[in-house]
């Protein structure tokens, strides 16, 4: 496994993982389970963090405790289905700064399309966390991570669920800086270019949505219709 990529098997993620991959699991419990797991995978991702002392007065006494050396970080949830671990993440980390990138796939090449991108003014000075519950082809991941880069970030992670060995080497090989965490590594792509086993589609399932309807954008990115039945 590359240095790069952290599959997480904590227990606690690894049995919401297998609830959340269920196909009877229903929208209100699934979208609750992806917070309780992005939740779960910000304690570890945030592990290696600085510490530094500060003096702080408790009810009882002086004394030096830990707090975060001055690092700001970012968080970027690629549209649509990101935003579902977006506010699990928030409660970790509260006071990062959000970002919003949109990429949808084009049903016919499996291409990421980017019709949104709006990032923290001073995205230059800090640790950008970018969040997608899938890394399927890698492709979207990749174009989100170049749009980043192209405002000189001090670093970047990418959080994901599950990852398919494809979007590993996708990633890996377009941003070999970047580190990749996940809570599983599956077994490959179908011919739609889906996980398999996976879960389905992340941002339907999140949303109670089915799989697509007809998206279009103008000549400039900035409108977006996108029509879809709900279940």
């Amino acid at each position: 496994m590359n240095s790069k990529v952290t599959i997480f098997d904590h227990p606690l993620i690894q049995h919401k993982l297998s609830i959340l991959r269920d196909e009877n699991t229903g929208t209100k419990e699934f979208r609750e389970l992806i917070s309780e797991i992005s939740m779960l995978m910000c304690y570890e991702a945030t592990r290696d963090l600085p510490l530094e002392d500060v003096v702080i007065k408790t009810p009882m006494a002086t004394m030096t405790a830990k707090k975060i050396a001055g690092r700001k970080l970012a968080l970027v949830p690629i549209l649509r289905a990101g935003c579902g671990m977006l506010d699990a993440m928030l409660r970790m980390v509260p006071s990062a700064k959000v970002g919003h990138i949109g990429l949808y796939r084009d049903e016919v090449t499996h291409k990421p399309v980017e019709y949104y991108n709006k990032l923290p003014g001073d995205v230059d000075e800090r640790d950008v966390f970018v969040l997608d519950p899938m890394l399927a082809t890698g492709g979207s991941a990749a174009d989100a991570i170049s749009i980043i880069k192209r405002s000189n970030p001090r670093s970047i992670r990418f959080l994901c669920i599950i990852a398919a060995p494809e979007g590993i080497e996708v990633l890996t090989k377009s941003h070999p800086d970047v580190e990749i965490y996940c809570a599983a590594k599956d077994e490959k792509l179908n011919e739609n270019c889906y996980i398999l086993p996976g879960l389905g589609d992340a941002g339907d399932r999140i949303y109670g949505t089915d799989v697509v309807g007809e998206v279009s954008v103008d000549k400039r990115g900035s409108t977006v219709k996108l029509r879809s039945k709900t279940k």
